[in-house]
């Protein structure tokens, strides 16, 4: 006794659970590949020396970018979903216009990084440039350095008699590898988001997306919005955590 066929609908509602369960599978991954690499940053900042980073300009308008490509990307599968087709791939394209400005202003802020001597190969701390105070500041321990008259003491040391040039002449900046790392492996997962919506624009060109077929859509707009998340934690973990 053989089982009965799916019926083309049943099928089609096969597809999208699986596509959805994927989507969140692979949201998951992501997870737990970002929580390992932001565990290894605040386990290198329990002693020693450490840089604080100013957060460049540029990498705020990486998060206008890309919350706004949120928004148009939810405009277009609520349009979808409404049965308003002719939306949809207008709304794609702005997403996706979003999503390369935000790739854009990312390698924008690295430079500006590059600028003062934060790089991903890490460089000695005594030839980190910028505004010392501004752009960056030096802790030992915990403790803030304060440059005072050619030499480095520690913020507790009051009577400056404790001079840390020697030490701090033999230091690397740590904090600049793991920035980029987080950063660039965020813009990875980003590129594979912008050839998604290249996929999408395309689907969208060919009227795939209906009031009742736009479970790509979906997965599409669910993987945007989460970067989108995930880029605001790191933003604000970069920020603040040091």
């Amino acid at each position: 006794m053989t089982a009965d066929p799916f019926t083309p609908a049943e099928e089609r509602t096969r597809a999208a659970r699986a596509r959805r369960t994927l989507t969140w599978l692979l949201c998951f991954a992501i997870v737990m590949f970002f929580a390992g690499l932001t565990s290894a940053y605040i386990v290198s900042m329990s002693g020693g020396y450490w840089t604080s980073i100013a957060m460049p300009e540029p990498f705020y308008w990486s998060t206008a970018f890309v919350l706004a490509g949120s928004l148009t990307l939810q405009l277009a599968l609520s349009s979808a979903a409404k049965g308003r087709t002719k939306l949809v791939l207008p709304l794609i394209l702005a997403t996706l216009g979003l999503g390369v400005a935000f790739t854009a202003s990312q390698v924008n802020g690295w430079s500006r990084l590059v600028q003062i001597g934060i790089t991903i190969s890490p460089n000695k701390l005594l030839e980190i440039g910028g505004v010392y105070g501004s752009d960056f500041s030096v802790s030992k321990d915990g403790q803030p350095l304060v440059p005072a008259d050619g030499h480095w003491y520690a913020a507790n040391d009051s009577a400056k008699q404790f001079a840390l040039d020697a030490e701090i002449a033999e230091q690397k900046d740590r904090t600049g590898p793991y920035f980029y790392i987080l950063t660039l492996a965020h813009a990875g997962h980003v590129a594979f988001g912008l050839l998604s919506l290249l996929i999408m624009a395309v689907m969208a060109l060919k009227g795939r997306y209906t009031d009742k077929e736009h479970v790509g859509l979906w997965a599409g707009a669910v993987y945007w919005h989460f970067l989108g998340a995930l880029w605001v934690f790191l933003f604000l973990f970069l920020k603040y955590v040091h």
